[in-house]
């Protein structure tokens, strides 16, 4: 990957966040900077309340920052209306959350052809990308069950497959193995970073989990509204 010439996934420039509470101004973070390439992991660590989540959600056009710009592949998103927004986000940008925000009623491989039908693949090619990313995860055989029927592990990767099923260009992941077990998360994660390389994506990863974070291309700290590598 040559970083010179490539445009970044995600560029966050002079990214300010503040909430008025009380009738005083608590500011999350202020001027913060940092760009994702595309192949590229980036492991997001800092404490509880540091901030973690508000920027993830700011990468992935949920929130509006203060001030500062967040550039999608190259394409600057603070003036666009919420509709165009949206758009990006559905074919741009894939979510991982700590909590798989699974659809009970559906098989694992309905939850994951769902949002490629929402984007306007065909049942057909949404049936094939599916079924090839649950496999790559482990899940042939558990395709058919609901999430009810799966264990927390196979939950959290059939929501990997929904992240990625419309190839996005941008993963954005919030503690995606904080509610496993200590082993099953290292299992989940391992498997997490092996389909994102092989996907070749930009992805941005919070965790509290150092160790994990450690396995990644680079790491940065959010601590007192500011990034560190």
């Amino acid at each position: 990957m040559n970083q010179v010439q490539a445009t970044p996934a995600l560029d966050l420039k002079g990214i300010a966040r503040s909430y008025v509470q009380a009738n005083q101004e608590l500011r999350i973070f202020d001027n913060l900077n940092l760009t994702v390439y595309p192949g590229e992991i980036v492991g997001l660590v800092g404490q509880s309340g540091s901030g973690k989540s508000s920027l993830l959600h700011i990468a992935g056009l949920l929130e509006r920052p203060t001030a500062g710009q967040v550039l999608i592949s190259g394409q600057e998103c603070d003036g666009l209306s919420d509709r165009a927004r949206t758009r990006i986000r559905r074919i741009g940008i894939g979510f991982v959350y700590q909590f798989h925000h699974l659809l009970p009623e559906f098989s694992a491989l309905e939850n994951v052809e769902i949002p490629q039908l929402i984007a306007g693949s065909t049942a057909s090619e949404a049936r094939t990308r599916a079924t090839e990313l649950l496999e790559r995860l482990g899940l042939g055989p558990r395709m058919t069950h609901r999430p009810a029927e799966l264990s927390g592990g196979e939950q959290q990767r059939v929501a990997i497959a929904r992240a990625l099923a419309n190839r996005p260009l941008l993963l954005l992941a919030d503690e995606p193995t904080g509610n496993l077990d200590p082993k099953t998360a290292e299992h989940v994660h391992s498997e997490f970073l092996h389909l994102i390389r092989d996907e070749g994506l930009a992805a941005l990863v919070a965790t509290h989990n150092l160790e994990l974070a450690q396995s990644m291309h680079r790491m940065v700290h959010l601590e007192d509204g500011h990034l560190v590598e």
